[in-house]
């Protein structure tokens, strides 16, 4: 695909100001990073990072049957959510693959906003469609209408405290005391500017932090306005620094870690499927009716020093025999050593088991470990 091709978020020309180097993912132009990859995932740590994030996928279903329909389409059970809230959950094929990870939020009783990714925003918004038939609901995929800003890191409750409850702000709705207060996996309706924003305490990097959605007319206003308010304790961040703390807090990416091939019990993700507390969904039949013992299962993989495996580098036991692929892998920026995702046979999925990776020919020694491997306090 040549540049010219790839899609661009409504901050474009914001990111192009800042000096940003852009990488196409998921067939957008996103900024991969501003400076350093390093610093950047640091001042998430340490302080705050501004991301762009609009190239997610936010697709609206509203209707009587709203909570009926997602209790079908999705693996979570979407009618016990009371509004205002978050949860995570699975779209799934009918063999109980993943389709794709999803944030649902419900806005109200028949109101509710999945976020999808971006790779697959498309494909869920067709799967979401399909699946509402025979129900009164409407759905509305308005992601080429939807930008979405994140604010992460310990400040980031401050500077939003900051940027939109000042005088002058263009916010109305939510009080410093409904901010502060707001738990995470939560999230509030506000107007900007005239138009509705949504904020929710959400985030991919396993920091404290929020997540604005807004229209895109108001992108570039309110990333500004995040700017000014954060000054020196708030960093712009591309996709490079994302991917290093999503790694180090133990989230799965879509496309390494979750696939159509792959079942929720091998990722450890069989917590979220909802087999006990609803009936019939898309899915449970191939989740319920798979024999899962002996495939592949997602473990953390930690090692010493500076070099750090790749995803689909080979994982080998003790006899030197083939017995996993690694996923997602870092040098970790927060622990200063390396660090991996790795699908490995479930005889090997012990904490403490002593494994070799492939590291560009050289072996490289490593130990099954907890995940996260990093928790804030």
């Amino acid at each position: 695909m040549v540049e010219q091709d790839l899609r661009s978020t409504a901050l474009e020309a914001v990111h192009q100001s800042l000096g940003a180097a852009f990488t196409d993912f998921a067939g957008w132009r996103m900024p991969v990073r501003y400076d350093s990859d390093l610093a950047e995932h640091r001042a998430v740590r340490e302080s705050a990072g501004l991301f762009d994030l609009s190239h997610m996928g936010e697709i609206h279903l509203r209707g009587p049957q709203a909570a009926e329909a997602l209790d079908n389409a999705l693996a979570g059970r979407m009618s016990a959510m009371s509004v205002g809230r978050a949860k995570y959950s699975l779209l799934l094929t009918e063999d109980g693959g993943v389709i794709d990870d999803v944030i649902t939020y419900r806005l109200a009783e028949d109101h509710f906003l999945v976020v999808a990714n971006a790779s697959n925003a498309e494909d869920d918004a067709a799967a979401l469609t399909d699946r509402a038939q025979g129900f009164d609901v409407a759905v509305d995929d308005a992601s080429d209408r939807t930008s979405l800003i994140a604010v992460q890191g310990p400040q980031s409750e401050q500077i939003l405290l900051d940027a939109l409850l000042s005088d002058g702000s263009g916010v109305d709705g939510p009080t410093a005391e409904d901010l502060t207060q707001m738990k995470y996996y939560r999230v509030a309706e506000a107007t900007y500017r005239g138009e509705t924003m949504l904020i929710a305490r959400t985030g991919y990097t396993g920091e404290d932090g929020f997540e604005l959605y807004v229209p895109n007319p108001l992108a570039t206003s309110l990333w500004e306005q995040l700017t000014a308010a954060g000054g020196e304790r708030l960093v712009p961040c591309g996709l490079a620094c994302r991917d290093t703390l999503r790694l180090e807090a133990g989230m799965p990416l879509y496309g390494h870690e979750l696939s159509r091939e792959l079942h929720p019990a091998q990722s450890g993700m069989g917590r979220v499927v909802a087999l006990k507390t609803k009936g019939d969904f898309v899915g449970r039949a191939g989740v319920e009716g798979a024999d899962v013992a002996g495939r592949p299962v997602l473990v953390g993989l930690a090692a010493e020093g500076r070099r750090a495996a790749r995803a689909d580098a080979a994982v080998r036991d003790g006899q030197g025999r083939e017995i996993g692929i690694v996923t997602s892998g870092a040098l970790s920026p927060t622990l200063g050593h390396p660090i991996a995702m790795a699908y490995v046979d479930p005889a090997s999925r012990e904490i403490g088991t002593e494994l070799v990776v492939d590291v560009r020919g050289k072996d490289l020694p490593v130990r099954v470990v907890e995940m996260p491997f990093y928790r804030r306090d």
